[in-house]
């Protein structure tokens, strides 16, 4: 079980820290990504870190922006978003993805809503 959290309402350059949280599974061995999805469009991947958490993937639009990290003691991830703009405006997902060879088990939070307005 995946459950985030550190959603809601932020102004144009703002800050917010999304958390994942997870359960019922060995964190460590999973990748975590973080999703996005707007209304009206698909959903992107975001973000991406390695499950010893020594590497991270960024789509283009949040580089130096934002920052994927994870703490496996705890069984958490966190998405720090800064400057944040009013096109970041989106449903945000974790998702946990198995990182063993031949393994393909995947677990899906519910959603954090983020919305950057003024």
């Amino acid at each position: 079980q995946l459950v985030e959290s550190g959603g809601g309402l932020v102004q144009p350059g703002g800050s917010l820290r999304l958390s994942c949280a997870a359960s019922g599974f060995t964190f460590s061995n999973y990748d975590i990504h973080w999703y996005r999805q707007a209304p009206g469009k698909r959903r992107e991947l975001v973000t991406t870190i390695t499950n010893a958490g020594d590497s991270a993937y960024y789509t283009e639009s949040v580089k130096g922006r934002f920052t994927i990290s994870r703490d496996n003691a705890k069984n958490t991830a966190y998405l720090q978003m800064d400057s944040l703009r009013p096109d970041d405006t989106a449903m945000y997902y974790c998702n946990a993805l198995s990182a063993l060879p031949g393994t393909y088990n995947h677990y899906w939070g519910q959603g954090t809503q983020v919305t950057v307005s003024s």
